[in-house]
């Protein structure tokens, strides 16, 4: 089976999805910065009710909060993505990929069709399930494989 053909078949669900916090509407985007430092991630999923209302990544830190610093206190509301798009478990990581290319995102929550929030796929969480699947493949590669040694090593 082709790599393609493997992310067709593949499950949006069967990806490492924990990359992420969660945070309550409202919440001060200083809060949510502390947040994301304790749980060592980039994104934070704002909920209202138990339902996904906005992403909060450190791309709209850059982009609307390093150089104003008073919005450090304002609802992470006013900086966040509101309604992301988001996909369901039972699609095709090709498809999310696809998605996340066209958009530019580098964060693609994942919702069941209740709404429960079920985790954030990354190209990282693309790159662990190619390099679990295709250990020698992925981690025996070089770093530059068309570069080759100018003299034997060692001599």
């Amino acid at each position: 089976m082709s790599l393609k053909e493997e992310l067709r078949n593949e499950r949006v669900s069967h990806l490492d999805l924990s990359g992420f916090c969660q945070i309550a509407s409202g919440t001060a985007v200083r809060d949510a910065l502390t947040a994301m430092r304790q749980n060592k991630t980039n994104v934070c999923l704002v909920t209202r009710d138990g339902s996904l209302t906005g992403i909060f990544t450190e791309r709209d830190v850059l982009t609307k909060v390093a150089t104003t610093p008073e919005k450090l206190d304002v609802p992470v509301d006013d900086i966040m993505t509101a309604n992301p798009i988001t996909v369901a478990p039972d699609s095709s990581a090709a498809d999310a990929l696809w998605l996340m290319d066209e958009k530019k995102f580098r964060n693609l929550p994942v919702v069941s069709r209740s709404g429960q929030i079920l985790g954030n796929m990354t190209h990282q969480a693309v790159i662990s399930y190619l390099a679990a699947r295709y250990p020698v493949e992925v981690l025996n590669r070089p770093p530059r494989p068309d570069q080759f040694p100018q003299k034997q090593e060692g001599g």
